[in-house]
């Protein structure tokens, strides 16, 4: 009996796949600290927002080390090595303890804190829309910040001829940034977007614990994908906010046996899910894609009714919120969205693959042909809701 114990213990790789999953995670956090300590070494395009100058405040504390500037080459060789760390901990996450992988998201989420604004300008668009209407007395949705040439954070910012895409109750929020300075303001979002990304942790591991999933993998999933490492959390962006309400809607729509502790009742609320996707929105658009999910995941129609209802009223109140900060002009995100869909991404997967192609540019056709894409993959899986598939 001891004798098959031993054989079984040892027959099912535990101990081996949890130090696998360790080295995997002390590469995450190595590749994070070098990659976030070199591009605060100096100026180099991995931080776009050099253009305006290399003050400390954007530089960030770990300038001192002394580690770069980092080279693209560099910084690609790093990104490998922090995916290859997330697969092999993905792999890995059920032998991980929880609070390990925890601890893994918390350091390195504090190391690109201190770091500068990685890849991309978008932090200080939301400084500059903040700014364009409370220093200024410009509505973001009428005005560009090219109409404030003088303001100090013009140097900073990579799109001066665009309206503001984000949703109004971000734009109304933001605008507490602006008596902060350029400094304060900066670090203040860049703290926020870590908020975000931590909160949307948390919530995504309610949900897998309600789900009966395993806990560890979800939240490594979600923690440490190097897209929210190196692009949402090293730019400060206001994605990880929308994640945050994403993942609450998980665990309000989808999570049918969490129950609190006190009076063993059941938090799952598709309407309350609904309400809380309507709230994204108000930050940014993208939330909206999975709204249709949680109207069609209710097997019964008349639920189904109740959750739309649900998520216009959401979407209402929102409206409302926008109208009351910026008149009839609220409605201008809507317009500027489109504005931005004109811009292509260098890297982005239209442009690569036109590259590899031989096509000049990214031709328009070609990215068409992407969206069409995208549409049909959407309706598909909508359609697989409505039919009673897990969303």
């Amino acid at each position: 009996m001891k004798s098959d114990i031993r054989v079984q213990g040892r027959s099912d790789g535990r101990p081996a796949r949890s130090a696998l999953g360790a080295l995997g995670l002390i590469a995450i956090l190595l590749s994070v600290f070098l990659l976030v300590s070199g591009a605060a070494g100096g100026p180099s395009e991995l931080v776009p927002g050099r253009t305006g100058g290399w003050p400390s405040w954007v530089a960030g504390p770990l300038r001192g080390l002394g580690l770069g500037p980092l080279s693209a080459d560099q910084f690609q060789t790093l990104t490998l090595v922090m995916s290859a760390g997330y697969l092999v901990v993905l792999a890995c996450a059920r032998a991980l303890p929880l609070r390990v992988i925890a601890a893994a998201i918390i350091a390195a989420d504090a190391i690109l804190l201190l770091g500068p604004p990685l890849l991309s300008q978008d932090v200080f668009g939301y400084l500059a829309f903040a700014r364009l209407g409370v220093v200024h007395g410009l509505d973001p949705y009428r005005h560009v910040f090219a109409q404030a040439p003088t303001d100090p954070i013009y140097p900073f910012i990579g799109w001066p001829y665009q309206h503001s895409p984000y949703g109004p109750l971000f734009t109304l929020a933001s605008y507490a940034t602006a008596p902060l300075g350029l400094a304060g303001g900066l670090w203040a979002l860049k703290a926020l977007a870590v908020a975000g990304s931590l909160t949307a942790v948390a919530l995504t591991d309610r949900a897998a614990l309600a789900e009966g999933s395993s806990r560890g993998y979800a939240v490594a999933f979600v923690g440490l994908n190097p897209v929210m490492l190196e692009l949402a959390l090293g730019g400060a962006h206001n994605d990880t906010l929308v994640l945050a309400f994403i993942a609450g809607a998980l665990v309000l729509a989808g999570a049918p046996t969490l129950r609190l502790p006190s009076d063993r009742r059941s938090l799952r609320s598709p309407v309350g899910g609904a309400l809380t996707l309507a709230i994204g929105v108000g930050i940014k658009a993208t939330a909206g894609i999975v709204l249709p999910f949680i109207v069609l995941a209710p097997r019964s129609w008349p639920e189904r009714g109740r959750v739309a209802l649900a998520g216009l009223a959401g979407l209402a109140l929102v409206a409302i919120l926008g109208l009351i900060g910026f008149g009839t002009h609220a409605l201008g995100f809507i317009g500027a969205i489109g504005e931005q869909q004109q811009l292509v991404a260098a890297h982005s997967i239209p442009a690569e693959t036109a590259r590899l192609f031989g096509l000049s540019g990214t031709p328009t056709w070609w990215r068409h042909c992407f969206l069409a894409a995208f549409v049909l993959i959407l309706c598909y899986a909508l359609y697989r809701t409505a039919r009673g598939a897990d969303w």
